[in-house]
């Protein structure tokens, strides 16, 4: 990877490099992507976003966008972006947000928007979110999360889930079992919903558990309504590039056309200033418009090249996640994980495998979204 200015040195873009380039030397992918997982909001930052995705060959976008961003964001790309049916986290009411708050946003996005996807976000922070023993909404399966999805099977909805957190934060955030429970307990909901609503679900961040393919196997096993994005940039490549590549491969191949493309990349108008409006935790990422480009763009650029490449060597995005642990030696500012590539891009068989992988498998999603 190249050398350029130190001035674009960054926790995006370690090396300095111009990801405008970046996108040239690995030229078109062999098909137009499909990126399954966004979080799109802001005029200004979603048309810096629309630069980098056709820099690195996404021609369509899914995103849970808040819905006071709907307008905006549909201004700003047009026919090229779908939206999915998410809570809506500017809510002060952190109890209603995720109770008729969100019972709310499902009707108004299917019908102001089209949606015909809803997101459940079930992170074990939401234990810390909606406190005082809120059971009717901690558990991928209690009855407000029931309540949703009966409102989107009505409405011909199908359904994404953030399930679980990466294995490092079970470790050393989630230590309180009897609070949290154990990562396998995240599952154990998922698989009764999978069950009781036969539509198309869509698992995000690798399902989850992008740490034990072996598990993943199991769970697609199981539910054949059920696929995995690749969402998440860092934590899928850290995951992935730990496996052996044949193994990751394996996996993709047995698996086709059950895993989606997804980026999991966050805009925000705060990413071009050094003014913080929206209070979003991804608020301090970027602070003016060359750095919200790097920021998104290095997102594909670390996909793109994890899954097309022989790359070798650690990732341009640091990984804040390997300061966990024992901090008397944290990590260093800009420490980054290793980055391994598949190599798909090399072989006629892996070029076909990318095809699915970033546009085939979300045949699936345009299927229902055309239904009547």
């Amino acid at each position: 990877m190249p050398q350029t200015t130190p001035q674009r040195v960054s926790e995006n873009n370690r090396f300095g490099v111009d990801y405008r380039l970046e996108a040239q030397r690995l030229g078109p992918p062999v098909v137009p992507i499909v990126d399954i997982h966004t979080h799109i909001h802001g005029v200004g930052a979603a048309r810096i976003y629309d630069r980098a995705r056709r820099l690195f060959g996404v021609r369509l976008s899914y995103t849970m966008t808040q819905s006071e961003d709907w307008a905006t964001v549909r201004d700003a790309l047009g026919d090229s972006v779908r939206f999915i049916a998410f809570p809506s986290f500017r809510d002060p009411d952190l109890s209603r947000r995720h109770r008729d708050g969100f019972l709310n946003i499902i009707e108004r996005c299917r019908r102001e928007c089209g949606a015909r996807m809803l997101k459940l976000w079930s992170s074990p922070k939401l234990r810390e979110l909606v406190p005082d023993g809120a059971i009717d909404v901690w558990e991928i399966d209690s009855p407000w999360r029931v309540k949703a999805c009966e409102l989107g099977q009505s409405l011909g909805m199908m359904f994404m889930v953030h399930v679980a957190d990466p294995d490092m934060w079970f470790t050393h955030k989630y230590t309180d079992s009897a609070k949290y429970g154990t990562k396998r307990h995240q599952y154990v909901g998922l698989e009764r919903m999978l069950d009781r609503f036969g539509a198309p679900w869509i698992a995000a961040h690798m399902g989850g558990w992008p740490e034990d393919l072996s598990f993943l196997d199991g769970l697609l096993s199981r539910h054949p309504n059920l696929h995995l994005d690749t969402s998440a940039t860092k934590w899928i490549a850290r995951e992935l590039s730990r496996h052996a590549a044949d193994e990751v491969v394996g996996f993709l191949e047995k698996w086709r056309g059950r895993v989606l493309f997804g980026s999991d990349i966050v805009t925000l108008e705060d990413h071009l200033s050094a003014s913080k409006a929206t209070g979003s935790i991804k608020a301090g990422q970027a602070s003016t418009p060359e750095a919200a480009f790097d920021l998104y763009a290095s997102r594909y650029f670390v996909l793109r090249t994890m899954f097309e490449t022989a790359y070798d060597a650690e990732s341009p995005i640091a990984d804040g996640d390997l300061g966990m642990g024992d901090m008397s030696t944290p990590a260093a500012p800009l420490a980054a994980s290793r980055l391994r590539g598949l190599n798909l891009g090399a072989t006629e068989q892996g070029r076909a495998l990318l095809g699915v992988l970033y546009a085939g498998a979300a045949d699936v999603v345009d299927r229902w979204w055309s239904s009547p």
